[in-house]
């Protein structure tokens, strides 16, 4: 984590690492799934039905199930000391909103209602996960008398499916100058991480690359040149990532990041 966080024993600080990954991933997967359909409404005004059936999916499959572990789980147990009982009862009421602005976009009649309704589910999801990783979290890791560890035992939607299967930690990059793509950049989506706090930016990158399928990619725009990232990436994922810039500043940087076809990778 980036925020120093005070845990009653080292069970409950890997455990809050934990969820604080799967929120970057989570938050990650949704920009992406946003960015695809808004770029098709920005396009032509329509609305494809294909990428509005893959969101509704992902948010009955994935997002919805992790706010419901969370009820009765971390907020049940916050809900029990007097400093979380209004925290938990302002979280439960935005899981609420976010299920309608869901039902708003599955139901939307034309591409400007859906897209407005998307991008709402965005920004309503990513605040209240920044509140759950500063506020929630903290106060149950840092109960004496409570076992995040324990609370999150076998409850897969909290965690991701493939928990503990990457570091986040140290350098990485995809060597960062190789300028071979297979695909038009203009049909990749875009991750802007200007608009990424600081603190679960890279993160926050890793967790939509997670997302990418082999043999496509996505278009980060960074505030600046993102060596660091690159190198950490590298590290992560050894070989699988190529990215060619398409802008190099002042004001932004803009590469396409395509991860290898599982085939060739695999030799």
């Amino acid at each position: 984590m980036d925020a120093l966080v005070i845990a009653s024993d080292q069970a409950d600080a890997r455990a809050a690492q934990a969820i604080e990954r799967h929120h970057a991933q989570l938050a990650a997967t949704l920009a992406l799934k946003v960015e695809s359909l808004t770029a098709l409404a920005r396009a032509d005004w329509t609305i494809d039905d294909g990428v509005r059936a893959d969101l509704v999916d992902w948010c009955s499959t994935e997002l919805v199930p992790h706010a419901l572990a969370e009820e009765s789980t971390l907020y049940r147990a916050a809900a029990q000391r007097p400093e979380g009982r209004l925290l938990v009862e302002a979280m439960l009421a935005e899981h609420q909103l976010l299920i309608r602005l869901v039902e708003t976009f599955r139901t939307a009649p034309d591409s400007v209602t859906a897209a407005v309704a998307a991008g709402a589910l965005l920004v309503v999801f990513e605040s209240h996960l920044a509140k759950e990783n500063e506020q929630v979290i903290p106060l149950l890791v840092g109960a004496p008398d409570v076992s995040v560890a324990e609370l999150l035992d076998g409850v897969h939607e909290l965690l991701g499916a493939a928990e503990g299967g990457h570091e986040d930690e140290g350098e990485s990059g995809c060597g960062g100058n190789c300028s071979c793509t297979e695909e038009d950049d203009a049909d990749l989506p875009e991750l802007d991480a200007r608009v990424i706090p600081h603190a679960i930016r890279h993160a926050t990158i890793f967790g939509a690359l997670d997302a990418v399928e082999p043999g496509r990619g996505l278009v980060l725009v960074a505030p600046h040149d993102p060596l660091p990232m690159l190198a950490q990436l590298e590290k992560r994922s050894p070989g699988e990532f190529t990215a060619y810039y398409l802008e190099r500043g002042p004001e932004a940087w803009r590469l396409s990041l395509m991860r290898a076809d599982k085939v060739r990778a695999d030799g």
